[in-house]
């Protein structure tokens, strides 16, 4: 089959695709509405995980750590309450009132400086239950409402106030954007009648996107908050282009005819244009940080999904208000930029020099980007509720760094001296463990004790206690002990009182009301200490350090924490906590930064290759994107102000694969007009034509990053918004008023480097009504109606570069 009757072919199979699309609207109506009602219902059910180790590699110590302590540990829920402007004496009353209310196991406080400062009290507050348990949340009200009519500050991470905060927030930036989106589109458009075309597409697209995250299971609260707001930014230009096509193609055809062909020429061109968006996107799904693949894939659907309803129902509702399109045209509110090409073509030789200057430095600065791993040194441009706790605490009390050691279980004696090794060292605080906690009397909970000695401490008859330790030595398989005499026999403190409790709950050892009072007592505080120290497998080890959350000082001292644990035991040892957290977030970056960039350049470079047909113009437009992520990140690095690592990753990946989206608007029209025209003269026509797209969509996905960063209190999520923004606020001054400069320095280069050129022309002629679609160059003699894409009249002899000429056009439109 030749080329030519193989295009034909192709063509016809998609205008029948397409004219079914418009005839079945009703249907594609049904099947949207059905769709958009189970969304709506399914969007409660997706589970949001809020908590940044989750997301973390399986291989690395903290999410190997966590299992271990998921399994092998209780840990209670906790809250820390701090009440200012109140007398050591209120405090202590109201220390006792928080300690009555039901649920609440024990409260700490006293008169140190670590509990009552600045005539402000903090109270450490041990619930009875699993943190997980939802009974704690119960307990927690119960406890605010004992705080109410105190200046009082709660912190806790129980329960699930984050994603509430972070819902609330970003509903509050969801209709600023929609305000912002519906003025942008008003002033850009040429019909009032197409704005709620548009949104009708947006609310569609968004509303089953959010829906069909049920079939994902769990995503992140990132994805959660904000693929809403990036997917209308990244997607924006498919309905605007669609809809720019239908307006074109109705000037001269009926409303149904020109849907039909707007839709064909629409699917190819649309499908290759996301293909950058999506080839970005794409390289965070390789990421070892599992964030990155959660968001790369919650946004890739997004954008399919976007397209599928811009391809399905965008058709419909075209026809459905097309005649009120028809009435509600306007002038253009968009203005000329002709100055733009004017001076883009006096500084043609200027400015890319000095553009080149600028992105090497920005490079190098950028290089210098203070990146930090948790969220200690961030801060946000507003405060929630337990922000503002948090801090409060922090000012008047100080931070605590805390990570766990778990390490085998079994070895007391090895425990003990860990322990005291630990106390010893300078970055450490302090140190708890079963070995160094005190119990009764002064002993300590792993005490080794004799039957005279466990006698005396319970004020149990001493053959008792003999009997009981021969009870427990049989038990234990020990029976040398009990031949030999267990005068000598010691047991841990911890192992006999439970033995004790346990041998008393089955009824085989009976004890006096006092005794029994005594021992339940010492069982129920030994038992919680148990619970949460020591596991089947594995003990842990509450190690607080006086060092900061992450840096290079803490970082190396978790690795000298590992080794000094390696001393006392032969087995595998986890450390746990924020600092080991980013200390592995801190690894997987270094991975996780090299491919996402790699990636997503060569991604975009063979898209851009394969489109453009030439090696020299995709290096030209990937630089001046490049060049704006340089430029972007440069800034922190240049203000020194911290930033979130994942926010550099994301923000990279959609600069890259979205942004480019304006450099092709602008290369693609030069590349045409320049055909017809002088460089100067095209380039100027370039930008009047390429503007209204790009200040479009750029200005939504700019002002909608802007908001998201100033209007959460998420560290990760203000940080992606803030890097959003002005990152493509730098994209599209690049676009504007360097790029142009670029293409006509380096028209040259493309050209020579240019492949296209080696395709066959097609010399076709034909008489009546004809179609042209493609760049032609020749000879017509007859009425032209259109632009580009134009049918002819009369007597077509052309030559034509990738495209077709079809007869019999308007009939075949009438057959329709």
């Amino acid at each position: 089959m030749s080329g030519e009757h193989r295009n034909a072919t192709e063509n016809k199979a998609m205008m029948k695709i397409c004219a079914f699309i418009v005839d079945k609207r009703n249907l594609f109506f049904l099947l949207f509405a059905l769709a958009i009602a189970f969304s709506a219902v399914s969007r409660g059910w997706v589970g949001v995980e809020n908590s940044i180790s989750a997301f973390l590699p399986d291989t690395t110590e903290t999410r190997q750590g966590l299992s271990v302590m998921e399994r092998e540990f209780t840990t209670f829920g906790t809250a820390k309450v701090m009440a200012a402007n109140l007398s050591y004496a209120q405090a202590q009353a109201l220390a006792q009132r928080l300690e009555a209310v039901e649920g609440v196991s024990a409260v700490a406080f006293d008169d140190t400086q670590e509990h009552y400062h600045n005539v402000s009290a903090l109270f450490e507050i041990t619930l009875d239950w699993d943190e997980a348990d939802m009974r704690c949340l119960d307990a927690l009200e119960q406890v605010k409402g004992v705080l109410s009519g105190y200046d009082a500050y709660l912190s806790t991470s129980l329960g699930n106030t984050a994603s509430e905060t972070i819902a609330d927030e970003m509903s509050v930036i969801i209709v600023y954007v929609a305000i912002i989106v519906v003025a942008v589109l008003l002033f850009t458009s040429e019909t009032y009648a197409e704005v709620p075309v548009l949104l009708l597409t947006f609310v569609s697209a968004a509303v089953i996107q959010m829906g069909t995250n049920f079939f994902l299971g769990t995503i992140s609260f990132v994805s959660n908050s904000v693929t809403i707001v990036l997917q209308l930014a990244l997607s924006v230009d498919y309905a605007i282009i669609f809809c720019h096509r239908y307006r074109e193609e109705h000037e001269v055809l009926p409303a149904r005819e020109a849907v039909i062909v707007a839709l064909s020429k629409a699917i190819p061109e649309l499908s290759a244009s996301s293909l950058t968006t999506i080839g970005g996107l794409f390289a965070m799904t390789l990421m070892q940080f599992k964030l990155g693949p959660d968001l790369g894939i919650v946004l890739i659907k997004a954008i399919v999904i976007s397209l599928l309803t811009v391809f399905l129902l965008m058709p419909g509702l075209l026809m459905l208000f097309s005649g009120l399109m028809d009435r509600t045209g306007h002038r253009v509110f968009v203005p000329k930029i002709p100055f733009v090409g004017k001076l883009a073509y006096a500084t043609r030789k200027i400015v890319p020099p000095v553009f080149l200057a600028a992105v090497i430095a920005a490079a190098v600065i950028a290089g210098d980007c203070p990146y930090v791993y948790g969220y200690s040194t961030l801060t946000t441009p507003i405060q929630n509720d337990t922000q503002i706790a948090q801090q409060m605490i922090e000012d008047n009390f100080g931070g605590s760094n805390m990570v766990a050691l778990v390490v085998p279980a079994g070895n007391y004696e090895a425990e003990g001296q860990l322990l005291r090794a630990l106390e010893d060292r300078e970055e450490v605080d302090s140190a708890l463990g079963l070995a160094n906690v005190e119990a009764m009397d002064g002993y300590r909970l792993t005490d080794r004790l004799t039957p005279r000695q466990f006698s005396e401490l319970l004020d149990l008859d001493y053959e008792a206690a003999q009997l009981l330790y021969a009870a427990y030595a049989a038990s234990d398989a020990d029976y040398a002990k009990i031949v030999n005499g267990l005068a000598s026999y010691s047991v841990p403190l911890i192992d006999m009182v439970c033995f004790l409790y346990d041998e008393v709950d089955q009824g085989y050892i009976t004890l006096e009301a006092d005794l029994r009072g005594t021992l339940e007592e010492a069982y129920e505080q030994m038992n919680n200490a148990r619970l949460q120290l020591q596991g089947e497998d594995y003990s842990r080890m509450l190690v607080y350090l006086n060092l900061p959350e992450e840096g290079a000082e803490t970082f190396a001292f978790l690795d000298e924490l590992h080794a000094l644990a390696g001393t006392y035991y032969d087995g595998t040892v986890y450390v746990v906590g924020e600092s080991t957290s980013q200390y592995d977030l801190c690894k997987t970056f270094e991975r996780d930064n090299s491919v996402v960039g790699v990636v997503s350049i060569l991604i975009v470079l063979m898209v851009l290759l394969f489109t453009f047909k030439s090696v020299g113009q995709p290096i030209l437009l990937v630089l001046v994107i490049q060049g704006s992520i340089w430029l972007n990140f440069a800034v922190p690095a240049l203000t020194g102000r911290p930033l979130f690592f994942i926010c550099y990753l994301i923000v990279s990946s959609i600069q890259m694969g979205a942004n480019i989206d304006y450099a092709i608007v602008i290369s693609s029209r030069f590349g045409e007009l320049k055909r017809t025209m002088n460089h100067r003269d095209a380039i100027i026509e370039t930008m009047n034509l390429a503007f209204p797209t790009i200040i479009t969509s750029g200005l939504m996905l700019a002002i909608a990053g802007t908001l998201i960063g100033r209007l959460t209190s998420e560290a990760a999520i203000a940080g992606i918004g803030q890097c959003l923004g002005r990152g493509t606020f730098i994209s599209i001054f690049l676009v504007m008023l360097v790029l142009p400069q670029i293409l006509l320095l380096g028209d040259r280069v493309i050209e020579k480097t240019s492949f296209s050129v080696s395709l066959p022309l097609q010399s076709r002629s034909a008489s009546g009504s004809v179609r042209l679609d493609g760049l032609v160059r020749g000879t017509i003699s007859g009425e032209i109606v259109g632009v580009v894409h134009a049918r002819v009249k009369g007597d077509v002899n052309v030559n034509v570069l990738p495209g077709e000429v079809t007869e019999g056009t308007e009939d075949r439109h009438e057959e329709t």
